[in-house]
């Protein structure tokens, strides 16, 4: 069944990373925001990256991205996809990240796992700024503990380890 992306990117015009997803859960769909599974280990890897405790509500999710200078989308806004399996995505329709780029101070691209890293590199193989995939913080990814993503995270949103 096709499904749409449903809700806008997270940004503001001095976010400097964006970090961007393959497509949104079933639950992040249905909350209408990023990493809104539990499972996820998103808000926990970033808050160990800055060393801030982790948030909860959507309020301090948005406040904690506004001051760590960070922005949230995902490559794909529609496709075809089971429930929230990325290797069931068939489809795909681009999210026009390029439009983005003018409206923030953007300097780096995080691709949040390897799915998101096919797709962004099939839809943008000449991206213009400097990109990196790191190790994804979804369940499925239970071979990384939650320190070891953080320790990878970091090095590259904030340059150490």
């Amino acid at each position: 069944m096709r499904q749409t992306h449903g809700f806008p990117p997270f940004f503001d015009k001095s976010s400097e990373i964006l970090i961007l997803g393959s497509f949104p859960s079933v639950k992040s769909r249905g909350e209408a925001f990023y990493y809104a599974h539990p499972q996820n280990r998103f808000w926990r890897v970033l808050a160990l990256c800055f060393g801030d405790s982790v948030p909860q509500t959507l309020d301090e999710k948005k406040s904690f991205l506004t001051k760590n200078k960070i922005a949230l989308w995902d490559v794909i806004e529609s496709c075809e996809i089971v429930g929230s399996s990325d290797s069931s995505i068939r489809f795909p329709e681009a999210a026009d990240i390029a439009s983005l780029l003018g409206k923030t101070d953007v300097k780096k691209v995080i691709l949040n796992g390897k799915t998101a890293e096919r797709w962004f590199l099939k839809f943008y193989p000449n991206f213009p700024l400097p990109k990196a995939t790191l190790p994804s913080t979804s369940p499925a990814n239970a071979s990384w503990s939650v320190e070891r993503l953080a320790a990878a995270w970091k090095s590259e949103i904030i340059g150490e380890v």
